[in-house]
C-alpha cells in the first residue's frame, strides 16, 4: 500500500496585495503571491535566485485577508495544483497554485523605518487551518509579547 505524496512548505514574502474574492456560491476565496530566495555560491560569489509562487487560500479566507499585505513574511503548507483553460485565442493555458492548508504570520509588514518594518512574532498564527474556531476578535498588536 503505497500512497502518493502532494505536499509544499514555503516560506516567503508576499509580493502583491491580496485578492479577496467570492465563488457564486459565496465562498471567499483569497488570492495573492510570495517570492522565495534561494543564495547560492558561483565564481567565489554569493547569487541570489528569486522564485516566485502563486498562493490560494480556501478556508478562513476573509479572516486572513484582513491581516496580510504586501511585504508580509508568511509560513505556507499546502499542496499542489495545476489549472487549465483556453485562452481567447483557443490555446490552452495553465497556471500551477500552492492550495494552501495552514498560513502562519511570521512577520507583518509596518512600513516607515526599517527597526519598525517586521514585526517578529511568535509565529502568529491566523489562517486557513482545519479549525473553524479562530477568534477573529484578537489583534496581535494587542499581545502583551
Amino acid at each position: 500500500m503505497f500512497g502518493d505524496v502532494n505536499k509544499v512548505i514555503l516560506m516567503g514574502n508576499v509580493t502583491n496585495e491580496p485578492d479577496l474574492r467570492f465563488t457564486p456560491s459565496g465562498s471567499a476565496v483569497l488570492n495573492f503571491g510570495i517570492a522565495t530566495n534561494r543564495s547560492y555560491k558561483k565564481n567565489d560569489e554569493w547569487e541570489n535566485e528569486v522564485t516566485y509562487h502563486n498562493i490560494v487560500v480556501w478556508r478562513n479566507a476573509e479572516a486572513l485577508a484582513q491581516r496580510i499585505k504586501k511585504g508580509t513574511r508568511v509560513y505556507i503548507e499546502g499542496r499542489l495544483q495545476t489549472r487549465s483553460w483556453e485562452n481567447s485565442e483557443g490555446q490552452k493555458q495553465y497556471k500551477t497554485e500552492v492550495n494552501a492548508d495552514d498560513v502562519i504570520l511570521v512577520a507583518r509588514y509596518e512600513g516607515g523605518s526599517d527597526e519598525n518594518k517586521a514585526e517578529s512574532s511568535s509565529d502568529t498564527k491566523a489562517t486557513s487551518n482545519n479549525d473553524d474556531s479562530v477568534d477573529d476578535s484578537i489583534d496581535p498588536d494587542d499581545l502583551p509579547f
